[in-house]
């Protein structure tokens, strides 16, 4: 039964081994010169004061492959439609599946047989292709320092999504019987199911701490424009961010204000400036306020910027998860989509055994 179910499976198997070996070959000859000019240039430039170039350039670096690694947010739906829709669906829509029936192999075996093959292989083809993009990336995450905007396409979480996605395409094969419609329903689902547990569901895996701060103005001192305080590292998830007066009034959002968002500062003349969204500055802004500089305005400018919002004495409300929970949030995400792909195996085998004739 095994060699048979391999033979079925076999060619799918190698578009997707030959996929892989050539994602690997790419990654293993660009990834040791990444790590090289990291490690020899990049954590070096503070000493020589160059880090807005030094940096800007590294991440222009290998763009293709850099953004190629998000196809690892489609892996899974693809062996969900490709592997696990067809796996049962094709043998009904064809009826060849009578044909195995009426020989000495049980229903429940000629099912668990297949689909453990098909998962083995998903474990080891998506564990594979995360583990490739975790490791070429590793110099862009170090350098971002921002785990959690990653987390979709890192380390062991991939791997759960794959799993689910394939015991979805079973399931929905099993009970729709029809290849194609099969395979469409199988990737609207997984779609539904994804984005609704990364927005609405992943921050309840643990109780989140709050931070509330004096607002700072989020001057940019590389490209990487990060304002940080209170304790909290880059790498940490903000969950909710709100500026408020001192009434406790909510006026802005995310570290900006107004409809864009932003921060801004206007001249409404008589040689005062208004801070847009918060009211006009008590005190005078130099004239270079509005000269561009790709390291933030000179110091005088900051100075008096910085008088201005301490004016109006505002603070920043966040909800945050901090960087060392990153572990804990893959697995219960992974252990999550793991339990759902059980319960979707346990609905397919019983429709199998139960209900095809």
């Amino acid at each position: 039964m095994i060699w048979l179910a391999w033979r079925q499976f076999r060619t799918a198997s190698y578009v997707v081994a030959g996929f892989l070996v050539a994602l690997g070959v790419a990654y293993f000859v660009t990834g040791p010169h990444l790590a090289h000019v990291y490690d020899t240039v990049v954590k070096t430039c503070a000493a020589r004061g160059d880090c807005n170039p030094v940096e800007t350039t590294f991440l222009s670096d290998d763009a293709f492959l850099r953004h190629f690694g998000n196809v690892l947010l489609l892996f899974p739906a693809l062996l969900g439609m490709f592997w696990g829709a067809p796996l049962v669906a094709r043998e009904m829509e064809s009826g060849t599946f009578r044909l195995a029936w009426t020989q000495s192999v049980t229903r429940q075996r000629w099912f668990l047989t297949r689909v453990a093959l098909m998962v083995v292989a998903t474990v080891v083809a998506t564990g594979l292709f995360s583990l490739m993009v975790t490791w070429w990336s590793s110099p862009f995450d170090t350098l971002d320092a921002a785990l959690f905007s990653n987390f979709d396409v890192r380390d062991v979480a991939p791997v759960g999504y794959a799993i689910f996605a394939v015991l979805l395409g079973v399931c929905v094969g099993v009970v729709i019987r029809r290849t194609v419609f099969a395979m469409g329903t199988t990737l609207v689902a997984f779609a539904v199911v994804r984005l609704s547990i990364s927005h609405w569901v992943r921050h309840y895996f643990a109780s989140p701490l709050h931070l509330t701060t004096a607002f700072q103005l989020p001057f940019a001192t590389s490209n990487r424009s990060v304002k940080l305080g209170g304790g909290l590292k880059p790498g940490d998830w903000i969950v909710s961010d709100n500026i408020v007066n001192p009434q406790r009034r909510v006026i802005g959002h995310g570290g900006g204000f107004g409809p864009n968002g932003n921060v801004g500062f206007q001249a409404i003349g008589n040689g005062r400036t208004e801070f847009v969204g918060v009211g006009v500055c008590p005190n005078k802004i130099p004239a270079s306020t509005g000269v561009a500089r790709r390291d933030g305005p000179g110091a005088a400018v900051q100075h008096a910027l910085n008088t201005c919002v301490a004016h109006f004495h505002l603070r920043e409300v966040l909800t945050y998860f901090p960087s060392s929970r990153y572990w804990s949030f893959q697995w219960y995400e992974f252990s999550l989509y793991f339990g759902m792909a059980i319960v979707l195996g346990a609905v397919a085998l019983w429709w199998v055994r139960a209900r095809m004739t």
